[in-house]
This record gives C-alpha cells, sequence and structure tokens, in this order.
C-alpha cells in the first residue's frame, strides 16, 4: 500500500467526492479551511503526492481538458482501491498517535543553549503569535457555527484547543522565567553535564 500522509489522504477524500484537477483540489482546500492542517503552500507536493498515488494504483487519470488559452487541466479520479486505502488510513490515523516531531519541542529539548533571557523574549514573540491565532481561530468559528455542522469544525476546534493550551503553557514558563523558577547559565548546564554525564575517554578515542 501507498505510504499515508495528510496530504495524500485528502487528495484522496476530495477525490472521493468528485473527480477534479489538481487546481481545483488544492482551491477547495484553501476555501474550507483544512490549510490549517494540510500543507499546501507547495504546489509541487500536491503533483509530487499526486503522481505518486497513480504509480501506486490509487488514482487514475480520468481525463485532460482545455478552457480557452488556458493550459490543459488533468482531471483525476480515485480508484477502487484508493477508495479502500483512504478509509484504511482513516482508521489508523483516527486510531493509532503517531510522533510528530514539531519543531517548538525540538527547540525546548535544546534550550540551555540560549541564555534565559533570550528565551524570554523569543517566548514572548511565540506567545504574541499565538494568541493572534486564537483569536483569528475563534473568528473563523464564530462566523460559521451558527450554520455549518460540528462534523466539519472538529479539526479546527482540536487545533484551537492545542493553541490555547500551548498559550496557557508559555504564559506559564514566562512567568517561571521571570520570577527565576527556571533559571540557568553555561557554566550551571556545562556542571550539570560533568556530574550526570562524564566523559568516557573511549568515546573520545573513536
Amino acid at each position: 500500500m501507498s505510504k499515508r500522509s495528510p496530504l495524500a489522504l485528502a487528495v484522496l477524500a476530495l477525490l472521493v467526492e468528485a473527480p477534479m484537477h489538481p487546481y481545483r483540489m488544492r482551491q477547495l482546500i484553501t476555501e474550507r479551511g483544512k490549510d490549517e492542517v494540510i500543507n499546501v503552500t507547495q504546489r509541487a507536493s500536491l503533483y509530487n503526492t499526486i503522481d505518486r498515488l497513480v504509480r501506486d494504483g490509487l488514482v487514475q487519470l480520468m481525463e485532460t481538458s482545455r478552457e480557452g488559452q488556458r493550459p490543459e487541466r488533468s482531471v483525476y479520479e480515485a480508484t477502487s482501491a484508493g477508495r479502500d486505502a483512504a478509509q484504511a488510513w482513516m482508521r489508523e490515523m483516527l486510531t493509532a498517535p503517531r510522533p510528530d516531531y514539531p519543531e517548538f519541542t525540538a527547540a525546548l529539548a535544546h534550550l540551555p543553549m540560549i541564555e534565559p533571557e533570550q528565551t524570554a523574549q523569543c517566548l514572548r514573540v511565540r506567545a504574541a503569535s499565538v494568541a493572534a491565532d486564537v483569536a483569528r481561530l475563534e473568528a473563523g468559528m464564530d462566523e460559521v457555527k451558527d450554520w455549518l455542522p460540528r462534523l466539519f469544525l472538529l479539526d479546527t476546534e482540536l487545533i484551537l484547543e492545542m493553541r490555547r493550551t500551548e498559550l496557557r503553557w508559555i504564559t506559564g514558563l514566562l512567568a517561571d522565567l521571570d520570577n527565576g523558577t527556571i533559571a540557568w547559565s553555561h557554566e550551571s548546564v556545562a556542571a550539570f553535564g560533568a556530574i550526570h554525564h562524564p566523559h568516557n575517554p573511549e568515546d573520545l578515542s573513536s
């Protein structure tokens, strides 16, 4: 079976809905606000994903059309294997958590590389960005909640809750940095490492 990905699932889901060309897929993902969870900023990624799905027999070319002077557009449709794969991916993705390895978490894992003051400055900038994101998502939800069924907003609900949680966590961490509950220096980090992770002479000679 072809390797699953959020973008590949989105392509199959759209083609199960109706045959369409890549431009329309990208347009619908954006119009429906699914670009919050599906990265379509790079058009090449969408075309590469479609090519892979075609190669693996999950998608097939339905027709090629031209409108006026516009370039030819290839219309794709999901195969029966593609429909089965999409449903299997859905069950797997809903059931089994998989590490995402986000950049923010990676940066936190290596926080001793910079000073607490610089850390606080960076986190204040991030907190402002996350707060703006929360406000934007809340406003978007308020605009559609009276007519759009909750079924189509579940992904946005989760993103919003995650952003709120991140904002609360960053705010608490900033308070701890400001009052000195969390503090470090390059010297203190080096001393801690020397005590708890002493160098093995064999490592240096390898």
